[in-house]
């Protein structure tokens, strides 16, 4: 253990004073043959007074000069002297050992929270520019032509201003989904909570996407029939957009002629949905990075379908925004479960 300045100066000036009591008493028998026990005595007493106040305060001025020094480098800022009070019957030196310890270890965290936030910013920038850039390639390429004469012919101007308005549209996606991201990441999003059937809503998305499930030949279809509706407490909209989100990616990245499930499954004051599909399969290394925006599991796939890649950043967002989870099982070969929970409604 370290030992606090008042112990360190009282040995210090013990040791001065024995010192100086021994040189007295040998000069004094030197000189008169004879030692005066009670003069060494007195030697010895005021020799370790005057040495302890001397220590003292020399160690306590040393300490707070190397204090000062050591807070004003770590904070950066002019600290007063009031600012700076210790306690002399404690370790002060292993007491800032671990406060510089302490701060050291915080900074590196900062330091590791700030690198991650900038290779964040950097990732995110670069992939913004890099699904705007297609489309708007695109759309130059399409006008540049329609411009050099195209437009003049029938056969190609309005097959040529079609693909420019699909570019159109796929910009207009990414743009309103960055958006709707950072309305949800900066709270600005208010939810219109209320009491909705779960099943009704789920009913209504699948007939939505039975177009294009049939395109893919795939089912989407309930674990078993629901003849009773089930209540939840959420916002009709947006979990409609988790739903939609769910059956679109299980259309679009299943197999030809797969099956899409959806259940429900009663957990006390919670009701849990699964979309479950039979397809691919998600490798594990992927699944946790499944919910960042822009993340692809397949990206020229995801690209060719169309997708803006913020679908499931925006399913998180939203039942997070419920004070909800989402998560993702799956295996290679067999298919994928995404599950979220909602409240019952009272």
């Amino acid at each position: 253990m370290g030992r606090s300045p008042r112990s360190i100066a009282i040995i210090a000036a013990g040791l001065t004073a024995l010192a100086i009591a021994l040189i007295s008493t040998l000069i004094q028998a030197a000189i008169s043959g004879s030692v005066q026990w009670l003069h060494s005595f007195l030697i010895l007493l005021f020799s370790f007074l005057i040495a302890w106040a001397v220590y003292y305060k020399t160690l306590q001025r040393f300490i707070y000069n190397k204090i000062k020094l050591i807070f004003r480098n770590m904070h950066a800022l002019k600290v007063e002297r009031e600012s700076f009070r210790f306690n002399m019957n404690e370790d002060v030196i292993g007491d800032v050992n671990k406060t510089v310890a302490n701060w050291a270890q915080d900074r590196m965290e900062e330091i590791k929270d700030l690198r991650e936030k900038e290779n964040f910013r950097k990732e995110f920038i670069g992939n913004v520019a890099h699904e705007l850039k297609t489309p708007i390639f695109s759309i130059q390429g399409y006008i540049l032509t329609l411009l050099e004469g195209a437009l003049e012919d029938p056969n190609f101007n309005r097959k040529f201003l079609k693909k420019a308005a699909k570019s159109v549209d796929r910009m207009t996606m990414i743009v309103e989904d960055l958006d709707t991201i950072t309305q949800f990441e900066s709270g600005s999003m208010q939810l219109e909570l209320g009491k909705l059937d779960i099943v009704e809503l789920t009913r209504e998305v699948i007939e939505s996407r039975d177009q294009e499930a049939e395109q893919r030949d795939i089912s989407l279809v309930f674990d078993k029939p629901y003849d009773r509706p089930i209540y939840v407490k959420a916002d009709s909209f947006r979990i409609s957009q988790v739903l939609t989100n769910l059956l679109t990616n299980s259309i679009n990245y299943g197999k030809q002629g797969g099956k899409t499930t959806v259940r429900f499954i009663d957990i006390d004051e919670h009701i849990l949905v699964e979309v479950e599909d039979n397809g691919p399969g998600i490798e594990a290394a992927h699944l946790p990075r499944l919910f960042e925006r822009f993340f692809r599991v397949d990206k020229s796939r995801s690209r060719h379908q169309g997708g803006t890649g913020l679908g499931l950043a925006i399913c998180k967002h939203i039942m997070e925004a419920h004070k909800q989870s989402i998560d993702v099982r799956s295996e290679i070969g067999v298919g994928s479960i995404f599950s979220f929970t909602l409240d019952k409604a009272r």
